[in-house]
């Protein structure tokens, strides 16, 4: 059961920016800005409900500022439209990742079998450390 659910992001709230990149290029690497810098407020985005904003500033971490802008840089190619696709790419693989609903756990006891084989490890360890104990008066 796939429930992907797609979220239509205006054009107007994605912010590029174009900045120098490091790695292969040659000489073009010092002239050329190619590396893509993709800003997205997701505090203030209308396409987004609540709680696909907090699981998604959850799950991107240290890439949202304090403001709630996530930020994605892209430098893996040598051309702008390469690295702008790759950071859209990876803004919607954070937003389908944040739409899923987190499966909520139940809480399970342990069975009575599980219970007595815990108990009989921590016995069995307790007596490998009985018998490992020094004991002076035994020794002589």
């Amino acid at each position: 059961m796939n429930d992907s659910i797609s979220f239509h992001i205006p054009e107007d709230e994605i912010e590029f920016d174009f900045v120098r990149s490091s790695g292969p290029g040659g000489q073009n690497v010092n002239k050329v800005s190619t590396a893509v810098q993709l800003r997205f407020n997701v505090q203030k985005s209308s396409a987004l409900p609540e709680p696909v904003k907090e699981r998604l500033k959850h799950i991107a971490g240290q890439r949202v500022t304090g403001e709630g802008v996530l930020i994605i840089e892209a430098k893996k190619y040598r051309t702008q439209e390469q690295n702008r696709a790759e950071a859209l790419r990876r803004l919607n693989e954070l937003i389908q990742k944040a739409a899923t609903v987190p499966k909520l756990r139940k809480p399970t006891h342990p069975t009575l079998t599980a219970r007595m084989a815990r108990r009989s490890a921590k016995q069995h360890r307790s007596q490998v450390k009985k018998w490992r104990r020094y004991l002076p008066d035994e020794w002589e």
